[in-house]
């Protein structure tokens, strides 16, 4: 199979792009996975509510853990009794840029703990961050995901408008 083609971004000005992608899981709950490619892994952090293009809404961001690249645009089914078991879409993917002070690489900017970085996907564009919080203070790490004001905000947004697959275009049921 080939692989699909990235949605077209501009051309890079010395800031390399890396690919992301957010799988939307149907597992105990439904959740989309946001998943940055940071060095040799994808970053993973679980949404329960996706992605939203509104700027005036912050989504949890529960980070779990890292991924390897090969899982870029995994869709199918990870079978009952393994880790994450339920159906999975590329729910979108494309390509991010970090942006900010210094133009700051991805990794030093997670290590930071806000990562500021526009997309080019099918669904999700423009500036966005991702900031780690004081919140929880638990297992996992919380952080939130928002969209920042620019063209391609869009107040109100509820990424269950777009139920359908990025990459093959299925609109699987929620299989509970």
């Amino acid at each position: 199979m080939a692989e699909p083609i990235i949605p077209e971004a501009p051309p890079a000005t010395g800031t390399p792009r890396l690919r992301f992608v957010v799988q939307k899981h149907w597992a105990r709950n439904l959740h989309y996975d946001f998943r940055l490619e940071i060095g040799t892994a994808l970053v993973s952090w679980a949404v329960p509510k996706g992605p939203s293009k509104d700027p005036e809404v912050k989504r949890l961001a529960i980070r779990v853990d890292d991924h390897p690249l090969d899982y870029l645009l995994f869709e199918g089914s990870l079978p009952e009794g393994d880790y994450g078991a339920g159906e999975v879409i590329v729910w979108d993917y494309g390509e991010f840029a970090v942006v900010g002070p210094g133009e700051q690489d991805a990794a030093g900017a997670l290590n930071d703990g806000v990562v500021r970085f526009t997309l080019y996907g099918r669904k999700l564009r423009g500036q966005w961050t991702i900031i780690k919080t004081r919140m929880g203070q638990g297992k996992r790490e919380n952080w939130l995901l928002q969209k920042m004001r620019d063209e391609f905000a869009q107040a109100g947004y509820d990424p269950e408008t777009e139920p359908a697959s990025a990459l093959s275009g299925n609109v699987p049921r929620s299989p509970r």
